[in-house]
């Protein structure tokens, strides 16, 4: 399990728009990567929406902003497009991203256990050292937190 000032997994999958994204070439930029369950539904949604919305705020504290979930590069690219999303989604199609930072976890809903994303954000600082762990995000509201967070760190 990850902890906060622990080096941040590199990871290598698909954008939305097909190419390949290394976190390493984010190193020396504040980097809020979220992991979410599946685009297009009403937390990620929310939770994808606020983060657009807070854009300007998070470029502001030099944050670049990175969504994560399982889905394919196409329903990523279909999930930016319908909500304006201003920031890369990655496609985790092999959930290597997610098991890399322990976010792939066994879940009950309604008394049914299966595999998926709990919904989880880091803040990655320059250095490539994990800043800030959240653990089971609740989506409304999240952005704001992150960003009064970051606000706080960079003085």
């Amino acid at each position: 399990m990850l902890k906060e000032g622990d080096p941040a997994p590199d990871i290598r999958v698909q954008t939305d728009t097909g190419e390949t994204f290394r976190l390493s070439d984010l190193k020396g930029k504040r980097v809020v990567l979220y992991f979410y369950p599946k685009a297009d539904t009403p937390g990620c949604t929310v939770e994808a929406c606020e983060f657009r919305d807070g854009i300007r705020e998070f470029a502001n504290k030099n944050a670049t902003v990175v969504g994560v979930s399982p889905d394919k590069p196409p329903a990523q690219a279909k999930f930016k497009e319908k909500y304006g999303l201003p920031f890369t989604l990655l496609a985790d199609e092999g959930k290597s991203a997610a098991e890399a930072y322990g976010v792939w976890r066994e879940k009950n809903m309604y008394g049914k256990k299966s595999m998926g994303i709990v919904r989880t954000t880091f803040i990655i600082g320059p250095a490539g050292t994990i800043e800030r762990i959240y653990n089971n995000v609740k989506a409304k509201g999240h952005a704001a937190r992150v960003l009064a967070d970051l606000a706080e760190a960079t003085g």
